[in-house]
């Protein structure tokens, strides 16, 4: 049986973004498991039943550190000696690949979920470029998770070759887990959240970031709640200090009357499903899981017109698509389809089948084994 090493540098990667990929690829492969310190490690043992590898990956640059962690990842090549490592997140990434084409991994794969550097300048951007390429250049294949991500990439960093899987994603949807609520749950999860049954609910979720369009949204909202008093926006996700909104911002979103913010949730499906609106104006994206998520609840969804977002929201069929930082474009967006029960409803009916048809988890689980298949075919022996 041939042997895969997948390494992320964070556990919750593994626990939320990958969820059931591993115990799946156990089927076919002698599957073990890298990734950072974190909370939700047992959660990653219990769901995948794999070993799990610990690593002290830092998110900054740690020269130290990263030395340390690169020997360490060296070493669990050199124990296990994998025919396939896979990589995800920019610092495995660049450590991973390293590490397994010192030991000699005849296959070195190197998913690229999301481009940080689009919206970076300065020093960062020229330490996120040097990262991608060292990657790039110790990698023997590329994924990306959307054919737009695909085309940035080839425009911006290096022309080679890189393949979607499926339709893109890394891992699909659960379309049995994220399926549409019935009116009881939807109304009861109404009502503990202080949402009146007559409301008009739009819902983000996501890291509360600049760069996902958090500011834009919430003064779009503001403009939409004034001329529609019965619209509400719930709020699921916690700050990142990495990124983060400003003082007057951060006030608005817990002061507002109709603005929910709930912070994280480990499960998301019934915020979803007792709401209308899907909204993601965020300014980068390789394929966001929370539009596919959103999608097979059946929500129709207001995303910005970026790589990823263009591919999942079918504009004028299952939501619509706003230019990025846009907030009047975005409030227009919103009061539209908050005063257009015919259109909302529409966009609704088609938007749970455009996601099952594509995006649907089983059959990317297929298309990445076929793809495994066909790299390790061509490795030399």
């Amino acid at each position: 049986m041939k042997r895969l090493l997948i390494v992320t540098t964070v556990p919750i990667s593994l626990a939320l973004l990958l969820k059931g990929q591993p115990r799946q690829l156990a089927h076919t492969y002698e599957v073990e498991l890298v990734t950072g310190d974190g909370p939700e490690l047992d959660q990653v043992r219990q769901q995948e039943g794999l070993p799990v590898h610990v690593v002290p990956f830092a998110r900054a640059v740690t020269p130290a550190t990263d030395l340390g962690v690169l020997r360490k990842l060296a070493a669990t090549c050199g124990r296990f000696r994998p025919h396939l490592v896979q990589t995800y997140t920019p610092k495995a990434g660049l450590l991973g690949m390293a590490a397994a084409r010192f030991a000699r991994v005849p296959v070195r794969v190197h998913g690229i979920v999301g481009m940080p550097l689009m919206e970076a300048g300065g020093a960062r951007r020229a330490l996120l470029l040097a990262t991608e390429r060292a990657t790039y250049a110790n990698a023997t294949h590329l994924t990306a998770n959307s054919r737009g991500l695909r085309t940035w990439v080839r425009a911006h960093l290096a022309a080679h070759p890189i393949r979607v899987i499926g339709e893109g994603s890394i891992n699909g949807v659960d379309c049995a887990w994220f399926a549409p609520d019935g009116p009881e749950e939807r109304s009861a999860w109404r009502r503990a959240h202080r949402i009146p049954e007559d409301a008009f609910v739009f819902v983000y979720v996501g890291r509360l970031v600049k760069d996902k369009g958090v500011a834009e949204l919430l003064h779009a909202f503001t403009r939409v709640h004034d001329a529609v008093p019965r619209a509400v926006l719930v709020v699921v996700g916690t700050r990142d200090p990495t990124d983060p909104l400003s003082a007057a911002d951060d006030a608005e979103l817990h002061a507002h009357p109709a603005i929910r913010a709930i912070g994280f949730q480990a499960d998301v499906r019934h915020a979803l499903g007792a709401s209308d609106v899907f909204v993601l104006p965020s300014y980068r994206e390789g394929m966001p899981n929370s539009l596919l998520e959103a999608g097979a609840m059946g929500l129709p969804a207001i995303a910005t017109s970026i790589p990823g977002c263009e591919e999942v929201v079918i504009a004028g069929e299952t939501g619509l698509l706003v230019p990025p930082k846009d907030e009047v474009a975005l409030a227009d967006a919103m009061r539209g389809l908050a005063t257009d029960a015919n259109r909302t409803a529409g966009l609704r009916a088609a938007s749970r089948p455009s996601i099952v048809a594509r995006y649907e988890q089983q059959a990317f689980w297929a298309s990445l084994g076929a793809y495994y298949d066909e790299i390790l075919a061509g490795a030399p022996a």
